[in-house]
């Protein structure tokens, strides 16, 4: 890859699409993490206003550390960036008390890590209404069209998605050259959905750059059966991921009526 070409592509993007768009600024939500840190320095240099707001819900304290040290980087490289703290702990409480729910539910602690993500999409479109921002998302290409790791209406929820065409090594590479905390780069890679210090790979069970290959190989249109091993178990995982969330990678259907019936 053409890594200082690739940014500033991106960066030209971010730019041109605010413009158009007649806004003022972007606004992202800074996990700690590889991908919302590289996409935050995207948009930080475009030159146009960058609000970084932190959402903590009960979250594993390494992860508020490295949103911390990223902020300062940036504030400490760029002179457009603002920062907010939305502790929002309490309001997801006081959700989870008030709607019915059986604790011996199989799909609870699921459904409750999403409307942590829904929470915080919330909270970004509050801030980005106030201040004419666009909601910069950071899904990279093996969680938005690949695996579908991510919360439909949760982060799933942006008004641009820069770095959607890259792969997981490939933000790795745009990291390293913009010189991101290493802290953040050598880190599991996490949702931070479930308050504790779960990474992707225990949720997904497989690491990225095994998926990264068995993404190329259904592209290929390759079958299981065309492996052994962990190849095999690595390429099931991607196949059966890649099926059934059908529906988050794919455009919200559109039931088309028939003109006969609408005359």
């Amino acid at each position: 890859m053409q890594t200082a070409k690739v940014v500033d592509y991106l960066v030209d993007w971010l730019r041109t699409y605010l413009e158009n768009s007649h806004q003022e600024g972007y606004i992202i939500g800074i996990s700690g993490g590889i991908d919302s840190a590289v996409t935050s320095s995207l948009c930080a240099m475009t030159g146009y206003p960058l609000l970084c707001l932190e959402m903590p819900i009960h979250q594993e304290e390494s992860q508020v550390q490295r949103a911390s040290i990223h902020i300062e980087w940036l504030k400490e490289k760029f002179d457009i960036i603002s920062s907010l703290k939305v502790d929002l702990t309490t309001t997801f409480d006081e959700f989870r008390s008030a709607v019915p729910q059986d604790e011996n539910h199989p799909q609870l602690a699921l459904t409750l890590a999403n409307t942590r993500a829904r929470l915080r999409m919330t909270t970004l479109y509050y801030f980005a209404g106030l201040n004419r921002y666009l909601v910069a998302g950071t899904g990279n290409k093996i969680e938005d069209f690949g695996v579908g790791f991510f919360t439909k209406y949760g982060d799933g929820g942006v008004d641009v998605s820069p770095i959607a065409d890259l792969l997981k090594s490939q933000v790795y590479e745009i990291a390293a050259f913009l010189g991101i905390d290493e802290s953040i780069r050598i880190a599991k890679p996490t949702d931070g959905l479930f308050g504790d210090d779960r990474s992707d790979e225990d949720q997904l069970g497989a690491n990225y750059d095994e998926l990264e290959w068995a993404m190329k190989m259904h592209d290929l249109a390759k079958k299981a059966d065309d492996f052994t091993g962990r190849e095999k178990e690595v390429f099931e995982i991607y196949s059966r991921l890649n099926r059934i969330n059908q529906h988050k990678i794919q455009p919200i259907p559109i039931a088309k009526i028939p003109k006969e019936l609408l005359s």
